[in-house]
């Protein structure tokens, strides 16, 4: 039960650091290789979430792989894409196809499956 608790936390972080990328991106118009580009992106909150959220991700996931076994740990990783799909309907309105919300539902079966 602590993997399955530490493996959704691990993927809410991982989602949240793919959304976060995703709004910092949103906000860069053009790439130009100069003063005022770069310091529009150091004081770009969003890249602070992102990385925030990546680290944290990364160290929990060395957390997860130090106590609990490769394939049980990895596989549950998938489940960043049920959160992924679930920030792509709320965040950015994006209209989800039945067909995915089959895959979402095979995804969670399948990490069901892999922890017991």
């Amino acid at each position: 039960m602590k993997l399955i608790l530490l493996a959704l936390i691990q993927s809410a972080l991982l989602c949240a650091g793919q959304l976060f990328m995703k709004l910092a991106l949103k906000s860069v118009d053009t790439v130009t290789w100069s003063w005022s580009f770069v310091w529009s992106q150091i004081t770009n909150w969003w890249w602070l979430a992102c990385g925030i959220s990546f680290t944290a991700a990364g160290l929990l996931w060395m957390y997860i792989l130090k106590h609990w076994s490769f394939s049980q740990a990895y596989p549950l990783s998938s489940l960043a894409y049920v959160f992924g799909m679930i920030a792509a309907m709320v965040v950015f309105k994006e209209q989800i196809a039945w067909t995915q919300w089959i895959g979402i539902l095979l995804i969670m079966a399948g990490c069901y499956l892999v922890v017991n």
